[in-house]
């Protein structure tokens, strides 16, 4: 007789294979935390690009092709942008974005609140129209806004590339915004009419909040439209009103690419939008999901 019969008889069953003892736990542990490691991953590969930036602008200029991870951080590519313009072509990044942005949303949330609620022959053909003007290429309107802004003194100054900017967030904000105000009920701008509320208070006092994460989600998308144009200011600026992205190019030299300010100029530049984003990341999110479930 087999032993397997024998501990049979003898009414003992044996014993299964003893698993290793460290196997199971780890594992267990990645079982639990795969998602947590698969998004980790991700993340890690998605911000690579930014993270090197970042690491470049505090290395030193002589060592800035070195392929080692380890280095003694410095702060002399900040300090050469101080001493230079950059300051000011930060500042007036700055400035046309937010000026662009805050039009664009003072013209666009009325305009598609009008278009979202009232009812007028050709409402969705204009609604076609203000989308059609996102679709040309920039460099259809360069020379038009080139010849008009000469024409006009607007050449070189902030305001100027602000209302190009407005041009195409315009749109952005028509279209986004009536969404948002499309899932608002018509139902309770009634109800406020009916307590004593005009067309424009029940606008601001009821439509326009609950349209918050929206106006959050479509502002940031505005400013980083804005903040990141690089032809318009090329083209329509020279030295008073240059913006940020322009002032990095003047880094690339004949003489040779100055990495270093490079690298500091544009970790600042992406200062901004990141700190803008991280304050409304709440209403941010809430506004990009909106309307991908239906009830």
């Amino acid at each position: 007789m087999t032993s397997a019969s024998t501990a049979i008889d003898a009414g003992t069953v044996p014993a299964p294979p003893a698993r290793s003892a460290a196997a199971s736990p780890v594992r267990g542990w990645f079982s639990r935390h795969a998602r947590s490691i698969v998004v980790a991953l991700l993340l890690l590969l998605v911000l690579s690009p930014f993270l090197w930036l970042v690491q470049l602008a505090f290395r030193p200029a002589v060592d800035i092709f070195d392929e080692r991870l380890l280095f003694v951080p410095t702060l002399d590519g900040f300090a050469s942008l101080l001493q230079g313009n950059f300051l000011k072509s930060f500042w007036n990044s700055l400035l046309v974005s937010t000026l662009s942005t805050a039009f664009s949303l003072l013209i666009g949330v009325p305009a598609a609140y009008a278009l979202t609620r009232w009812n007028f022959k050709g409402r969705s053909r204009i609604a076609l129209w203000i989308l059609v003007t996102r679709m040309a290429p920039p460099i259809a309107f360069t020379i038009p806004f080139f010849l008009a802004y000469q024409f006009l003194g607007l050449q070189d100054t902030v305001i100027g590339l602000a209302i190009v900017y407005l041009t195409f967030n315009l749109a952005i904000v028509i279209w986004l915004m009536q969404t948002f105000f499309e899932a608002v009920p018509a139902a309770l701008e009634e109800a406020a009419w009916i307590d004593g509320c005009g067309v424009w208070q029940a606008f601001w006092r009821v439509a326009l909040p609950l349209t918050a994460p929206g106006l959050a989600a479509t502002a940031v998308l505005c400013f980083i439209f804005s903040w990141n144009d690089f032809f318009y200011a090329l083209i329509l600026t020279r030295t008073n009103a240059i913006t940020a992205p322009v002032a990095i190019v003047n880094f690339l030299q004949y003489e040779g690419w100055e990495w270093t300010k490079i690298a500091a100029s544009g970790t600042l530049v992406m200062l901004p939008v990141v700190v803008f984003t991280v304050l409304v990341r709440k209403y941010l999110v809430r506004g990009l999901t909106a309307g991908s479930v239906k009830d």
